[in-house]
């Protein structure tokens, strides 16, 4: 019996030892289980958080909400999970979200893990905080259980944030000379209601209209013409310090409505570049809120207001505060941050040039570009017809028109000089005669038979002179042909007289020789089929093709087929003639300037490249280019002839595939005044008629007024200075051979 009972002793010692794995008989072996258990690990709950937090840096809240345990799913919806992550976000300007895992405790079914979260904001700088997420185990997968807190610490318990904001005022816009383009004031707008006017009144109601508007008497009468005698009709608006209110109102039927505006000179001081604000559109409202916007503001859409939004808005100064789920707000603020004020931006344009630049084009659509040759400053960009930005305020009593403006056909919002992108015609005959040259295939001296017709194509491709058109209008009108061919020309003088001929033969002469790229090339090499650079203002690259057959070669020799310019591009490479063959890069912005200190920017030329032309062969171009303008024979000899101001240019007629061509005009000024430098000047009319006739009288126009203030002489087609209605195609004068 006592043995029995030490043998009992002795297995249950034995078994013991062999659970604690003590005893001196453990195999060291685990317990086998039996074969149809698996064990699963458990998860990482690091590796889970970091899941977690790498969606929240995407904003990716759908994921993030699938990541809840099933308790947070049910205590919130997915929207309003994603709308209280968004709106803190916000609130806090953030940008960035960066996150660091700290530690972790882990239980068998639920973990904490303390990260450190890190908000890149645009008003306070970086915002840190130190969490610690709690983690159940549901279906052996890590979830989440949710709280504000995990936000910020501090929005335990359901807080959110709320912001207020303290706005500086919007950077002004001057011009070169500081004279104000777009600045805060108290503008008038101002309107007529035709069935008020004084009957003996209406004359000298529209020249004081004019004296105050810049509008002329009858572009203001035709604006009421065909309205009913009681509806109000908008005119403009006008800067309240500028002009006698009271003189202007006191005429029966004009209606004045004073309100305060961001305002912009003169209806529109080259409106497509200088652009415009309007309300932030809901669908960057976050955006815009994460840049650390109230999201109340009005922002640049456009131009200048688009590209120096980051200067003329300046920083916001703010608050954020937490707010209880009651809504009462709790104090001090959680951040703050002191508004910046803004910046105001001086344009390299010329106020007054560029005014009366746009009114050059009274009456047609166009561009024009003024460029100094030496430095790439833009001094006047014009695209017409222009708009009135103050039409975007809703303040404005005339905003109601900007439906109106929106819709018209004619696109005044579209940058014809940026993003324009048309045939060049003759004017690309520089850059064929600059290949010609630089090819060594042809010389200065090398002649050619200019006559209406060029045959070398074949017999079923027969182009033509532009002489062979004017033949062919002066029969019809007097029976006769009085326009003759040119004849035998030089080079230069092919240029000269823009014979077509000449330069289809060097386009398919070249091609034959396997050279068809030379033309292309040299266009690029100018500056086309790429963008000018100009950065501030939107543009086109234009298009520069490679000629697939004698025919193609042709046509790009005299700027048709596919070739597509801007005139930014056209001024571009012209002042690069003008200067001796360096390219710059135009530029609009001369200084960017604090409301105190020193500018954080100024205007610095900036060279783009060479022109690929040799001195001695960019000499002979700039001698035909004179040649144009001061030889009886010139293509714009009649127009320019008589301008005192020594000028080189070159006219171009495009093709359009309509029944009046496009009208080019480009040139540059070699007056060598101290006062003045020398400018380029580049004049696009489209659908109008020959370059001579309409782009040629306008450049002159400009010269004029860049040189002595004011136009010197009329158009052929007006008999004051100033267009008083549309001109008829075709009606110049052509220069005789």
């Amino acid at each position: 019996m006592k043995r029995l009972r030490w043998i009992l002793l002795l297995s249950v010692f034995l078994f013991l030892s062999a659970c604690s794995g003590n005893g001196p008989f453990n195999p060291a072996t685990p317990t086998l289980l039996p074969p149809d258990v698996t064990i699963i690990p458990a998860p990482n709950p690091e590796a889970f958080l970091s899941a977690y937090l790498d969606a929240y840096r995407l904003e990716d809240y759908p994921s993030m909400y699938a990541m809840l345990s099933e308790t947070g799913r049910q205590a919130i919806d997915g929207d309003e999970f994603a709308r209280r992550h968004r709106e803190a976000l916000n609130a806090m300007s953030a940008q960035e979200i960066d996150y660091s895992i700290l530690s972790s405790l882990v239980n068998p079914r639920s973990a904490q893990v303390a990260f450190r979260i890190l908000y890149r904001t645009a008003l306070f700088g970086d915002v840190q905080r130190d969490i610690t997420a709690a983690l159940s185990l549901e279906g052996n997968v890590w979830h989440l259980e949710w709280n504000t807190g995990l936000i910020l610490p501090e929005m335990a318990g359901g807080r959110s944030l709320a912001t207020t904001y303290n706005q500086p005022a919007r950077g002004d816009i001057y011009d070169r000379s500081g004279r104000a383009i777009v600045t805060q004031a108290n503008a008038v707008a101002i309107g007529i209601v035709p069935g008020q006017i004084g009957f003996d009144d209406e004359e000298t109601m529209l020249v004081a209209l004019y004296q105050a508007t810049g509008l002329r008497p009858e572009t203001i009468a035709s604006m009421y013409q065909y309205y009913g005698a009681d509806q109000y009709v908008p005119i403009a608006e006008v800067d309240a310090n500028d002009v006698n209110v009271g003189w202007i109102c006191s005429y029966g039927g004009v209606v004045c409505t004073q309100y305060t505006s961001r305002y912009y000179q003169l209806g529109g001081i080259a409106s497509q570049t200088v652009g415009y604000t309007l309300p932030i559109p809901a669908e960057r409202y976050d955006e815009y809120r994460r840049r650390g916007y109230s999201g109340a503001e009005r922002v640049g859409d456009a131009g200048i207001e688009s590209w120096g939004e980051p200067y003329l808005a300046g920083r916001n100064g703010a608050d954020v505060y937490l707010v209880n789920p009651d809504g009462s707000v709790v104090n001090p603020p959680i951040l703050h941050a002191d508004p910046q004020p803004a910046q105001s931006i001086t344009l390299t344009i010329d106020r007054d040039l560029q005014y009366q630049a746009q009114q050059a084009f009274d009456g047609l659509p166009g561009a024009a570009v003024v460029m100094e040759v030496e430095t790439g400053r833009i001094l006047a960009i014009v695209s017409t017809p222009g708009f009135d930005p103050n039409l975007f305020d809703p303040n404005n009593q005339n905003s109601f028109a900007l439906g109106n403006m929106l819709n018209d056909p004619n696109q005044p919002l579209f940058n014809r000089a940026t993003q324009g992108q048309y045939p060049l015609g003759s004017v690309f005959k520089i850059i064929t005669m600059s290949a010609a040259l630089e090819s060594g295939s042809f010389t200065a001296e090398t002649t050619y038979d200019c006559q209406y017709d060029f045959t070398e194509l074949g017999p079923n491709n027969i182009k033509h002179d532009w002489t062979w058109q004017h033949c062919q209008d002066e029969l019809l009108l007097y029976g006769e042909c009085r326009t003759q061919p040119s004849g035998m020309l030089t080079l230069p003088q092919g240029l000269m007289r823009s014979c077509n001929p000449w330069f289809y033969h060097i386009g398919l002469a070249l091609y034959n020789q396997g050279n068809g790229q030379l033309i292309s090339d040299m266009a690029r090499g100018f500056g086309l089929g790429a963008p000018t650079g100009i950065g501030q203002v939107a543009e086109a690259s234009g298009n520069i093709p490679y000629p697939q057959d004698g025919n193609d070669a042709t046509n790009i020799a005299i700027g048709q087929g596919e070739v597509q310019v801007t005139p930014l591009q056209v001024v571009t490479f012209t002042a690069a003639i003008a200067n001796g063959g360096t390219l710059y890069r135009p530029q609009v912005v001369e200084s960017i300037r604090p409301v105190d200190g020193a500018p954080t920017y100024t205007f610095q030329p900036e060279v783009r490249g060479t022109l690929p032309v040799s001195p001695q062969n960019l000499e002979i171009v700039r001698g035909a280019m004179r040649e144009v303008v001061a030889n009886r024979r010139g293509t714009a000899y009649f127009r320019l002839s008589t301008l005192p101001i020594p000028v080189y240019g070159k006219t171009g007629t495009a093709e359009t595939g309509r029944p009046y061509p496009h009208a080019w005009f480009t040139g540059f000024t070699a007056a060598n005044r101290e006062d003045r430098p020398d400018i380029a000047v580049t004049v696009f009319v489209p659908y109008i008629g020959e370059g001579s006739d309409y782009a040629a009288p306008i450049f002159r126009r400009i010269v004029e007024i860049y040189f002595y203030g004011r136009p010197q002489s009329i158009y052929w087609f007006e008999s004051n200075i100033g267009i008083t209605e549309t001109p008829t195609p075709y009606g110049g004068v052509t220069p005789s051979p």
